[in-house]
Order: C-alpha cells, then structure tokens, then sequence
C-alpha cells in the first residue's frame, strides 16, 4: 500500500506536473527543439498511463512493480537518457506512420457511427418521451369522463331541484288569520258608520 501510494505521488509530481510546467515554458518562449521535446514527451507517456490502466490491475503483485515505475518515469525524463525520445524515435513514429492511414479511417468511421448512433438514440428518445406524453393525456382525460360519469341521476334532480322555484299552493295558516284581523277593523268601522247614519236621520 505505501508504495502504492509512492508511485502515485512520484508519477503525479514527476511525471506529470514537472513536465507540464516545462511544456508551458515551451509554448511561451517558442522554443521549437523544446517543444518537439516536451510534444514526444506527452505521447509517450500517454501510452505509459494506458498501459498502467492494466498492468496495475494484473501485474500489481509482481516483486518491485511500483519502483520499476517509478523508475520508468525517471528514465522517460532524466536529460541524460532521453527516455521519451529514444522510445518515441525508435518504436512510435515508425508504428504511427506505417499506420497512420488504417488509424485516420477507423477514426472517421468511429466519428461517423458515434453521430448515427447518437441521433439514433435521440430519435428514441423523443418517440418514448412523445408516447408517454400522449399516454398521459390519455389517462388524464379517461379519469375526468369517469369522475363525470360518478354523477347518478339523482344527483343531477336533487343539484336541479335546488335552483327550480318553490311549489305554488294554499297559503299557510297564518296568512289567513293575519288578513282577519286586518278585516275585522273595516267590518268594525263600516257598522258605526252605518249606525251614526241612523240616527240622524
């Protein structure tokens, strides 16, 4: 585990920001020699760091592995070896130039498919989107005519017999009393009338 975690630090450090930096000074100065330097630099270690994707999964357990890299990494930049551009002269810009066409092709093709696949996919995606939309609606509308359609027939009487107007029919008691005793005082009045008549004459 420490040394592990050594390796780490050594590759992250060394092999990583050390040379970045460098690449920096490069680009700012316009150094050409340095920058072809620091460019074979980069793409040796990117092979470097896929190969380590897997050798630290299978080749972990090996006596010293991580010092060996550690040791790799000093060699790719140690000024005095030339690590990177030994490795980079002799065995990657042969590889890369004898293949260089075959790569271009299978990288147009994979561009290609990557874009039919994704508009494929996002076609997909806005049908199943555009189906559960509708599917939606659907079920929306169905639950509202069921909710309507609860409404029994005397529900709907007794809702319209709210609002009809009230029945016509005989007056209530009370309305006959009260036209009595309004009617009793006339009666009353019209006979003094008539007896104060009678005696005059």
């Amino acid at each position: 585990m420490v040394s592990w975690i050594i390796s780490r630090l050594v590759v992250l450090i060394f092999g990583t920001l050390y040379p970045a930096y460098y690449s920096y000074k490069a680009v700012k100065s316009k150094d050409i020699k340095e920058y072809v330097k620091w460019m074979m630099y980069w793409i040796i270690f990117a092979l470097f760091t896929t190969a380590e994707t897997f050798t630290d999964i299978f080749l972990c357990w090996f006596p010293f592995y991580y010092e060996l890299k550690i040791a790799f990494v000093a060699w790719l930049l140690s000024p005095y070896t030339k690590g990177s551009s030994l490795l980079y002269r002799k065995f990657v810009h042969p590889t890369l130039s004898s293949k260089e066409k075959e790569i271009d092709d299978c990288l147009v093709q994979a561009k290609d498919r990557s874009y039919d696949a994704l508009v494929h996919f996002g076609k997909r995606g806005l049908n199943v989107a555009a189906t559960a939309a509708v599917m939606a609606a659907s079920k929306g509308q169905g639950a509202l005519s069921e909710r309507l359609r609860s409404f029994s027939m005397q529900d709907l009487t007794t809702i319209r017999g709210d609002g009809a107007p009230a029945p016509s029919g005989p007056p209530p008691p009370g309305t006959g009393r009260s036209s009595g005793k309004h009617s009793q005082p006339k009666m009353s009045r019209s006979a003094s009338e008539s007896a104060g008549s009678s005696g005059t004459a």
